[in-house]
Protein backbone atom coordinates (compact mmCIF):
# COMPACT_ATOMS: atom_id res chain seq x y z
CA UNK A 1 0.00 0.00 0.00
CA UNK A 2 1.62 3.57 -1.08
CA UNK A 3 0.82 5.79 1.36
CA UNK A 4 0.67 9.52 0.52
CA UNK A 5 -0.06 12.69 3.04
CA UNK A 6 -1.55 15.97 2.02
CA UNK A 7 0.38 18.42 3.84
CA UNK A 8 0.77 22.15 4.86
CA UNK A 9 0.54 23.83 7.93
CA UNK A 10 -1.36 26.69 6.75
CA UNK A 11 -5.63 26.19 7.03
CA UNK A 12 -7.63 26.72 3.70
CA UNK A 13 -5.01 26.13 0.72
CA UNK A 14 -6.71 23.18 -0.28
CA UNK A 15 -5.79 19.52 1.96
CA UNK A 16 -9.19 18.36 2.11
CA UNK A 17 -9.92 18.87 -1.23
CA UNK A 18 -6.94 17.49 -2.80
CA UNK A 19 -7.06 13.97 -0.41
CA UNK A 20 -10.65 13.54 -1.23
CA UNK A 21 -10.72 13.83 -5.18
CA UNK A 22 -7.09 12.67 -5.52
CA UNK A 23 -8.28 9.54 -3.46
CA UNK A 24 -11.26 9.47 -5.71
CA UNK A 25 -9.43 9.80 -8.94
CA UNK A 26 -7.09 6.81 -8.11
CA UNK A 27 -10.06 4.70 -7.02
CA UNK A 28 -11.68 5.81 -10.54
CA UNK A 29 -8.15 4.60 -12.07
CA UNK A 30 -9.55 0.89 -10.68
CA UNK A 31 -7.84 -0.10 -7.40
CA UNK A 32 -8.75 0.28 -3.91
CA UNK A 33 -7.94 3.52 -2.28
CA UNK A 34 -8.42 4.45 1.50
CA UNK A 35 -8.72 7.71 3.18
CA UNK A 36 -7.28 8.53 6.68
CA UNK A 37 -8.49 11.39 8.30
CA UNK A 38 -6.37 13.33 10.38
CA UNK A 39 -8.07 16.86 10.76
CA UNK A 40 -9.84 17.15 14.23
CA UNK A 41 -12.60 19.78 12.30
CA UNK A 42 -13.34 16.03 10.49
CA UNK A 43 -13.73 17.95 6.81
CA UNK A 44 -12.39 14.73 4.98
CA UNK A 45 -15.28 12.95 6.81
CA UNK A 46 -18.01 15.03 5.81
CA UNK A 47 -17.22 15.22 2.55
CA UNK A 48 -16.91 11.64 1.64
CA UNK A 49 -20.69 11.68 3.03
CA UNK A 50 -19.84 9.76 6.14
CA UNK A 51 -21.36 10.90 9.87
CA UNK A 52 -19.70 8.93 12.93
CA UNK A 53 -22.36 8.73 15.35
CA UNK A 54 -21.80 8.51 19.16
CA UNK A 55 -20.43 5.79 20.38
CA UNK A 56 -18.75 4.31 17.33
CA UNK A 57 -14.78 4.29 16.37
CA UNK A 58 -12.88 6.64 14.62
CA UNK A 59 -9.28 7.49 13.68
CA UNK A 60 -9.18 8.81 17.55
CA UNK A 61 -9.39 5.34 18.91
CA UNK A 62 -6.92 3.83 16.38
CA UNK A 63 -4.52 6.62 18.05
CA UNK A 64 -5.07 5.57 20.92
CA UNK A 65 -4.66 1.17 20.42
CA UNK A 66 -8.13 1.19 21.28
CA UNK A 67 -9.14 -0.05 18.21
CA UNK A 68 -7.97 -0.91 15.04
CA UNK A 69 -8.09 0.23 11.26
CA UNK A 70 -10.23 -2.64 10.35
CA UNK A 71 -12.96 -1.78 12.63
CA UNK A 72 -13.47 1.60 11.99
CA UNK A 73 -13.34 1.73 7.90
CA UNK A 74 -16.08 3.01 6.73
CA UNK A 75 -17.14 2.60 2.83
CA UNK A 76 -17.88 5.68 1.04
CA UNK A 77 -20.71 5.88 -1.16
CA UNK A 78 -18.16 5.44 -4.54
CA UNK A 79 -16.84 2.56 -5.39
CA UNK A 80 -13.52 1.41 -4.51
CA UNK A 81 -12.94 4.27 -1.92
CA UNK A 82 -13.26 4.02 1.72
CA UNK A 83 -12.09 6.31 4.90
CA UNK A 84 -10.96 6.19 8.26
CA UNK A 85 -12.94 8.70 9.58
CA UNK A 86 -12.61 11.52 12.50
CA UNK A 87 -14.20 13.03 15.12
CA UNK A 88 -13.81 16.57 16.81
CA UNK A 89 -12.29 13.92 19.88
CA UNK A 90 -9.32 13.54 17.83
CA UNK A 91 -8.62 17.38 19.36
CA UNK A 92 -7.59 15.96 22.28
CA UNK A 93 -4.99 12.99 20.78
CA UNK A 94 -2.20 15.62 21.21
CA UNK A 95 -2.64 16.05 24.59
CA UNK A 96 -3.55 12.28 25.58
CA UNK A 97 -0.69 11.28 23.27
CA UNK A 98 1.63 13.80 25.12
CA UNK A 99 4.07 11.30 27.28
CA UNK A 100 3.44 8.00 25.39
CA UNK A 101 6.63 6.49 23.78
CA UNK A 102 6.46 6.36 20.32
CA UNK A 103 2.96 8.77 19.62
CA UNK A 104 4.80 9.94 16.44
CA UNK A 105 4.14 6.05 15.10
CA UNK A 106 1.00 4.94 16.35
CA UNK A 107 -0.89 5.81 13.03
CA UNK A 108 2.34 3.87 10.85
CA UNK A 109 1.79 1.00 13.29
CA UNK A 110 -1.69 0.56 12.62
CA UNK A 111 -1.62 0.28 8.88
CA UNK A 112 1.31 -1.43 8.77
CA UNK A 113 -1.01 -4.38 11.09
CA UNK A 114 -3.76 -3.57 8.29
CA UNK A 115 -2.21 -4.49 5.65
CA UNK A 116 -0.17 -7.52 7.48
CA UNK A 117 -4.02 -8.73 8.13
CA UNK A 118 -5.35 -7.66 5.16
CA UNK A 119 -3.02 -8.96 2.77
CA UNK A 120 -3.04 -8.97 -0.64
CA UNK A 121 -6.92 -7.68 -0.24
CA UNK A 122 -5.37 -4.23 1.05
CA UNK A 123 -5.69 -1.22 -0.83
CA UNK A 124 -3.33 -0.37 -3.28
CA UNK A 125 -3.37 3.54 -2.48
CA UNK A 126 -3.45 5.37 0.96
CA UNK A 127 -4.10 9.33 1.03
CA UNK A 128 -3.82 10.98 4.39
CA UNK A 129 -5.18 14.57 5.01
CA UNK A 130 -3.51 16.05 7.43
CA UNK A 131 -4.25 18.94 9.86
CA UNK A 132 -3.10 22.71 9.44
CA UNK A 133 -0.61 22.36 11.72
CA UNK A 134 2.61 20.55 12.74
CA UNK A 135 1.76 18.74 15.91
CA UNK A 136 1.57 15.09 16.23
CA UNK A 137 -1.15 14.60 14.30
CA UNK A 138 1.03 15.25 11.17
CA UNK A 139 4.02 13.96 12.50
CA UNK A 140 1.97 10.45 12.66
CA UNK A 141 0.66 11.09 9.01
CA UNK A 142 4.55 11.88 7.80
CA UNK A 143 5.63 8.83 10.00
CA UNK A 144 3.16 6.49 8.06
CA UNK A 145 3.80 8.02 4.61
CA UNK A 146 5.88 6.66 2.06
CA UNK A 147 5.48 10.58 -0.40
CA UNK A 148 4.10 13.91 0.75
CA UNK A 149 2.50 16.11 -1.56
CA UNK A 150 2.45 20.23 -0.29
CA UNK A 151 -0.93 22.09 -1.21
CA UNK A 152 -0.19 25.72 -1.79
CA UNK A 153 -2.30 28.47 -2.84
CA UNK A 154 -0.25 30.76 -5.25
CA UNK A 155 -0.45 33.63 -3.45
CA UNK A 156 1.95 36.86 -2.57
CA UNK A 157 2.46 34.78 1.08
CA UNK A 158 3.22 31.52 -0.80
CA UNK A 159 6.37 30.60 0.75
CA UNK A 160 5.97 31.57 4.48
CA UNK A 161 6.23 29.13 6.23
CA UNK A 162 7.07 26.44 3.74
CA UNK A 163 10.92 26.49 5.40
CA UNK A 164 9.28 25.11 8.64
CA UNK A 165 7.51 22.51 6.88
CA UNK A 166 10.28 21.60 4.78
CA UNK A 167 12.69 21.15 7.65
CA UNK A 168 9.70 18.96 9.54
CA UNK A 169 9.44 16.55 6.60
CA UNK A 170 13.79 16.41 6.40
CA UNK A 171 13.53 15.52 10.19
CA UNK A 172 11.30 13.37 9.85
CA UNK A 173 13.22 11.27 7.13
CA UNK A 174 15.73 11.21 9.46
CA UNK A 175 14.62 10.13 12.53
CA UNK A 176 11.41 8.36 11.84
CA UNK A 177 10.56 7.54 8.29
CA UNK A 178 13.52 6.89 5.79
CA UNK A 179 11.55 6.18 3.15
CA UNK A 180 9.44 9.63 2.67
CA UNK A 181 9.90 10.90 -0.58
CA UNK A 182 8.68 14.48 -1.15
CA UNK A 183 6.25 13.99 -4.01
CA UNK A 184 5.94 17.64 -5.22
CA UNK A 185 4.17 20.60 -4.68
CA UNK A 186 0.54 21.14 -5.94
CA UNK A 187 -0.73 24.64 -7.08
CA UNK A 188 -4.82 24.64 -5.68
CA UNK A 189 -6.76 27.31 -6.29
CA UNK A 190 -4.67 28.48 -9.09
CA UNK A 191 -7.14 31.44 -11.13
CA UNK A 192 -4.70 32.92 -13.63
CA UNK A 193 -6.53 35.99 -14.42
CA UNK A 194 -4.64 38.28 -11.64
CA UNK A 195 -1.22 38.94 -13.00
CA UNK A 196 0.21 38.56 -9.29
CA UNK A 197 -1.10 34.80 -9.65
CA UNK A 198 1.11 34.14 -12.89
CA UNK A 199 4.12 36.07 -11.50
CA UNK A 200 4.27 33.73 -8.09
CA UNK A 201 3.51 30.75 -10.02
CA UNK A 202 6.31 31.26 -12.62
CA UNK A 203 8.82 31.89 -9.19
CA UNK A 204 7.54 28.93 -7.65
CA UNK A 205 8.23 27.27 -10.38
CA UNK A 206 11.90 29.08 -11.28
CA UNK A 207 12.72 28.02 -7.37
CA UNK A 208 11.28 24.82 -6.93
CA UNK A 209 11.88 23.19 -10.81
CA UNK A 210 10.50 19.36 -10.77
CA UNK A 211 9.42 19.48 -7.13
CA UNK A 212 6.23 21.91 -8.47
CA UNK A 213 3.74 20.21 -10.17
CA UNK A 214 2.42 20.95 -13.84
CA UNK A 215 -0.59 20.09 -12.95
CA UNK A 216 -2.46 22.78 -11.28
CA UNK A 217 -6.12 23.31 -9.72
CA UNK A 218 -8.50 25.71 -10.48
CA UNK A 219 -10.72 27.14 -8.54
CA UNK A 220 -14.72 26.01 -9.70
CA UNK A 221 -17.50 25.67 -7.78
CA UNK A 222 -18.48 22.46 -8.69
CA UNK A 223 -15.73 21.33 -5.97
CA UNK A 224 -17.70 23.02 -3.11
CA UNK A 225 -20.70 21.77 -4.30
CA UNK A 226 -19.37 18.48 -4.29
CA UNK A 227 -18.25 18.54 -1.06
CA UNK A 228 -21.98 19.94 0.48
CA UNK A 229 -23.33 16.79 -1.55
CA UNK A 230 -20.80 14.86 0.59
CA UNK A 231 -18.81 13.25 -2.58
CA UNK A 232 -15.74 13.62 -4.96
CA UNK A 233 -16.27 15.85 -7.87
CA UNK A 234 -15.51 13.00 -9.75
CA UNK A 235 -19.15 11.73 -8.96
CA UNK A 236 -21.15 14.75 -8.58
CA UNK A 237 -19.71 17.08 -11.66
CA UNK A 238 -17.52 14.21 -13.73
CA UNK A 239 -17.53 16.70 -16.32
CA UNK A 240 -16.59 19.79 -14.78
CA UNK A 241 -12.96 21.68 -14.71
CA UNK A 242 -12.54 20.61 -11.35
CA UNK A 243 -12.68 16.54 -11.89
CA UNK A 244 -10.44 17.28 -15.00
CA UNK A 245 -8.26 18.95 -12.67
CA UNK A 246 -8.10 16.37 -10.40
CA UNK A 247 -7.15 13.34 -13.03
CA UNK A 248 -4.92 15.42 -14.31
CA UNK A 249 -3.17 15.32 -11.07
CA UNK A 250 -3.69 11.50 -10.36
CA UNK A 251 -2.19 10.90 -13.75
CA UNK A 252 0.51 13.34 -12.88
CA UNK A 253 1.04 11.81 -9.48
CA UNK A 254 0.87 8.19 -10.73
CA UNK A 255 3.98 8.94 -13.15
CA UNK A 256 5.79 10.51 -10.84
CA UNK A 257 5.67 7.59 -8.75
CA UNK A 258 6.19 5.12 -11.41
CA UNK A 259 9.70 7.08 -12.16
CA UNK A 260 11.08 6.98 -8.99
CA UNK A 261 10.38 3.15 -8.46
CA UNK A 262 11.44 2.95 -11.85
CA UNK A 263 14.52 4.23 -11.38
CA UNK A 264 15.31 4.08 -7.73
CA UNK A 265 15.50 7.46 -7.29
CA UNK A 266 15.42 8.80 -3.75
CA UNK A 267 14.18 12.33 -2.46
CA UNK A 268 16.93 14.92 -1.66
CA UNK A 269 16.73 17.96 0.35
CA UNK A 270 14.77 20.82 -1.49
CA UNK A 271 16.04 23.78 -1.90
CA UNK A 272 16.47 26.53 1.24
CA UNK A 273 13.08 28.17 0.90
CA UNK A 274 13.16 31.97 1.74
CA UNK A 275 9.95 34.36 0.91
CA UNK A 276 10.43 37.34 -0.45
CA UNK A 277 10.04 39.80 2.83
CA UNK A 278 12.09 37.26 4.86
CA UNK A 279 9.68 36.04 7.41
CA UNK A 280 10.60 32.29 6.57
Amino acid sequence: MITVAIINQKGGVGKTTTAMNLAAALAESGQETLLVDLDPQANLTAHAGIEVEEGQASVYEVLLAEASIASVIRPTGEKRLSIVPATLDLSAAELELGSVEGKETRLAEALKAYVAETGAKAPAWCVIDCPPSLGVLSLNALSAANRVMVAMQTEFFALQGLAKLMEVIDLVRKYLNPELVLDGIVPCKVDMRPSLTKEVLVDLRMHFGERMYQSIIRPNVKLSEAASHGKSVLAYASDSNGAKDYRALASEFLKRWRYSTNSGRKATRLPKVESKNNET
